[in-house]
């Protein structure tokens, strides 16, 4: 098998005898409308780096449909509409991305402790005593007190642990009472 060079990728077909004069008629509408496309994208995009970036792909992929394009009468009025269509889609595109890292970042602050180092060592420590606490209930009352924290139903705490769902509210209240004797007796008052 027989790698691709980069310049096979986009090579053109020759021009038929007498369309051109040494180059391409495609080089020619290259050379003609590139400058002129980039400058119209970077005034639609407010990007220069990026309307270069989209004229380029507009022109790659209008070279691969060189031969349907040959004798369009309306040629360059058509480029400009491709162009404009790529540079609209980049612009939707930007939009998306932008609202995307925004909504991201909102939730990255949302979700984020305040507070630097200490705040997280106090945090740690504070998980570190629930665990010993939780460590030191019975099994069943610190299962129960894990399921109700993790936001299950009082229906799928009881089918979760086997037990009347009737019963997980006193079963809850009994636990959690326990677990607070045992951490204020513990740890002091503060919970």
């Amino acid at each position: 098998m027989r790698g691709v060079q980069p310049a096979e990728e986009f090579a053109l077909e020759r021009p038929i005898a007498g369309e051109g004069q040494g180059a391409s008629w495609f080089d020619a509408l290259f050379q003609e409308h590139y400058p002129r496309l980039t400058s119209m994208l970077a005034r639609l995009t407010g990007d220069r780096c990026q309307s270069e970036e989209i004229a380029a792909d507009v022109f790659c992929k209008l070279s691969r449909h060189a031969p349907l394009l040959r004798g369009r009468s309306e040629l360059t009025a058509w480029v400009y509409r491709v162009a404009t269509n790529a540079g609209l889609d980049a612009l939707r595109s930007n939009t998306r991305r932008r609202r995307r890292e925004q909504e991201a970042g909102i939730e990255a602050l949302r979700t984020a402790s305040p507070g630097g180092a200490l705040d997280g060592m106090l945090r740690e420590e504070r998980c570190a005593r629930v665990r010993m606490v939780l460590g030191s209930l019975k099994p069943r009352d610190a299962q129960l007190l894990l399921l109700r924290s993790s936001g299950l139903a009082y229906r799928e705490v009881a089918e979760a642990m086997g037990i009347p769902p009737g019963s997980v509210g006193t079963l809850l209240a009994r636990a959690e009472a326990e677990f607070e004797r045992k951490f204020r007796a513990r740890y002091g008052d503060s919970l």
